[in-house]
Parts: structure tokens; C-alpha cells; sequence
């Protein structure tokens, strides 16, 4: 009888020892790259990513598109955060020959000077391109 209880006990310790989670990070530090050209964009990508529940800090980088978050896991994923940054139309760049791209509706309802995917509004944002005078 003890035999069977040792042995029932034992088997009742692995399981419970093999059911634990790897424990999530309450503040983890995740870096994305996000495409925009403006404030605009930096606005619409920073309350996009803070609306998402879990996500305690947010900001973007116009010059880099590098977007810096902390986030807790236990509430929230990255995909989430990706997917709610997508919805208000912008690209996440995974590496230099992968990229998310936003829906072409998600990408239409951004601002006209935001249509970063434009080689002239891009080269306008960073002074490339000289406004002409009315005429």
C-alpha cells in the first residue's frame, strides 16, 4: 500500500512539474519597424499600438520607423500589436526582404500626405522635392 501511494504521489509531482508555464515577461521590451513618413503616422502608429490592451509604452521613430514598446505577455502578443497597426494602415517590416503589408482599404483611409508607399511624398517629407509657387 505505501508502494502504490510513493508511486501515485511521484506520478502526481511530474505532471504537475510538466503543466508549469514558462513564465511571461510583465514589462518586455519589443522592438518593430514601422513604415510612415510624418507626425501624423507617428500619432495614428503610437495610439494604434497603446490602445492595444497589455501595451504600457509606445513610441516611433519618423527617422529610423523603428517602433519601441513595452508590453505585458501575459495580456497581450506581439501579432496582436502588429495586426492592430496594420488595421490603420501601415506596412511592419519584418527584415530587409519580408514585410507585413496593410490591407489596401487600411492604406486609403491614411491621410494623402501619409501614403508613404509614394516615392514623391516621401522625397517631400524629407525636403527632396521643392515646392513650387502658385501661379
Amino acid at each position: 500500500m505505501k508502494k502504490i501511494i510513493l508511486v501515485i504521489s511521484i506520478c502526481l509531482i511530474g505532471f504537475s512539474v510538466q503543466s508549469q508555464e514558462v513564465k511571461k515577461n510583465k514589462n518586455a521590451k519589443v522592438t518593430l519597424e514601422v513604415d510612415g513618413v510624418c507626425g501624423m503616422c507617428k500619432k495614428r502608429i503610437e495610439t494604434a499600438s497603446l490602445k492595444t490592451p497589455g501595451v504600457k509604452f509606445a513610441i516611433w521613430d519618423v527617422k529610423t520607423h523603428q517602433l519601441n514598446l513595452i508590453l505585458d505577455e501575459n495580456k497581450t502578443d506581439v501579432a496582436t500589436i502588429q495586426k492592430n497597426i496594420l488595421a490603420v494602415g501601415h506596412d511592419i517590416i519584418l527584415s530587409k526582404d519580408k514585410k507585413i503589408s496593410a490591407k489596401e482599404e487600411a492604406y486609403n483611409s491614411v491621410h494623402p500626405c501619409c501614403k508613404y508607399r509614394d516615392e514623391e511624398i516621401i522625397l517631400d517629407h524629407e525636403g527632396g522635392m521643392k515646392k513650387q509657387k502658385k501661379q
